[in-house]
């Protein structure tokens, strides 16, 4: 079936199964590997992409629920948000990193709902999203930093 998708303001149509999930699309289909595979059942938050501007979990979304909505990706976000990914840095969040560009997509919906983000609004919005490595003091920072920044 062929399925029309806006990714990163690109759009493209692909014959594929209206069920496939978004997150083998992206990355098996489009070659967009920065979303990652992380469990496989919507709790983690790695496959983390915006449809609409709303953090959503590519692993449980298929195509068809996709289709002509507008999908942003982490390869978008270092043009649309470069202050996050720079406060990023500048915070040393990322340790091993495989959940960071889930977290990133997070961050950045909220920064653009919130551009004064309190901590109880960063933990809240940010609740989906596991790290491992327990760098979540660090997102905070970074989130505070680029709030701060854009005021």
């Amino acid at each position: 079936m062929a399925i029309k998708m806006h990714v990163n303001g690109v759009e493209h149509q692909l014959d594929i199964d209206e069920n496939t999930p978004l997150l083998w699309v992206l990355r098996d289909h489009l070659a967009l590997n920065g979303t990652k595979f992380g469990c496989g059942r919507g709790l983690c938050g790695a496959c983390t992409v915006q449809i609409d501007g709303t953090p959503t979990r590519s692993c449980l979304t298929t195509v068809a629920a996709a289709s002509g909505r507008q999908i942003s990706t982490i390869e978008s976000l270092v043009e649309q948000q470069p202050d996050l990914v720079e406060a990023w840095v500048e915070e040393n969040v990322a340790q091993c990193g495989y959940c960071q560009s889930g977290q990133l997509m997070s961050a950045a919906a909220l920064l653009a709902t919130n551009a004064a983000p309190s901590d109880e609004d960063i933990d809240s919005a940010m609740a989906g999203n596991i790290c491992r490595c327990g760098t979540y003091g660090r997102i905070r920072k970074a989130i505070h930093r680029t709030a701060e920044g854009r005021q």
